[in-house]
């Protein structure tokens, strides 16, 4: 894990591994980049993975809940960019980290070779977000990891047929073990920021989302996700015909991404981005990606 500081000095941790098309993850509201593990597995070679923890997660400096919007989260993904000296990268994002690229896509589009959106869309499901609110920032009283295993699956619903060895790789995903009790990789204060944002009416984005308007794009959905429904899958496709689309059964808010379904809609996506690339160097404007 390496580190750089934000516009504002904040320091946050990001991994880079890999040479070639590079492809920025962005997990979701209190997870970190260790969530595209399974993803990493299954990239193809020519592609340079990077991974980064937004702040208050992860190995990211807790920098407060007034700093944990997206708007923020968005500068500091394209502050990781500059960082690397990358004038584009492929975004994939998961439910926030999906979010977060469709801010950027915009704002700075110009810094984008595609989104790939793993489960969020422009309109959220407000149940499923309530769902999600119960639990974070509340500390388990459990004292280890192992107590926490066979809890995991109700955290989770929508899940089926999810090996015991994905739970026990989840729990460490999702808590850690400190001396004498079991802690969260996060900023508790993400509770506040998540509160604040759902005090009010949910706004939609759609025009978040029409923003990808040009670029490669990909849409992952769990097959029983409580946050992106199905009827607002339908209406992505509609809007976007071109859109690389997939369903994962046995699975609700968010898919892993290792499943058949999604590895083939992503490699299919990174494929595309490829082609367009191949396409304007052909053309003659010479390479894009820094």
């Amino acid at each position: 894990m390496q580190k750089f500081k934000a516009e504002d000095g904040a320091e946050l941790a990001y991994r880079d591994e890999g040479a070639g098309l590079p492809l920025l993850a962005l997990a979701g509201l209190t997870r970190d980049g260790r969530d595209f593990d399974y993803l990493a597995r299954h990239l193809p070679g020519e592609v340079r993975f990077i991974r980064l923890d937004s702040r208050g997660r992860g190995g990211s400096q807790w920098t407060g809940p007034e700093t944990y919007v997206v708007p923020q989260e968005a500068k500091d993904a394209l502050a990781l960019l500059d960082h690397l000296g990358l004038e584009r990268a492929a975004f994939v994002g998961s439910s926030r980290g999906g979010l977060i690229a469709m801010v950027i896509a915009a704002t700075q589009k110009h810094r984008l070779l595609g989104v790939c959106l793993n489960d969020v869309g422009p309109v959220l499901q407000r149940d499923g977000l309530l769902r999600i609110g119960e639990y974070i920032g509340i500390t388990p009283t459990v004292l280890t990891l192992a107590e926490i295993v066979d809890r995991m699956p109700a955290t989770m619903p929508g899940f089926a047929n999810v090996p015991e060895l994905r739970w026990a790789e989840e729990t460490v995903r999702h808590f850690n073990q400190e001396e004498s009790r079991v802690g969260l990789p996060y900023d508790p204060a993400l509770r506040i920021s998540f509160q604040t944002a759902m005090a009010g009416p949910l706004p939609e984005a759609w025009p978040l989302f029409e923003a990808c308007e040009g670029l490669p794009l990909a849409l992952i959905r769990g097959a029983a996700s409580d946050v992106l429904s199905r009827e607002t899958a339908d209406e992505m496709r509609r809007r976007r015909p071109d859109m690389i689309f997939a369903e994962v059964p046995d699975r609700g808010h968010i898919p892993f991404l290792d499943e058949p379904e999604a590895i083939g809609a992503i490699h299919k996506w990174l494929g595309a981005i490829h082609s367009r690339l191949l396409h304007v160097e052909t053309e003659g404007s010479g390479p894009i990606v820094g």
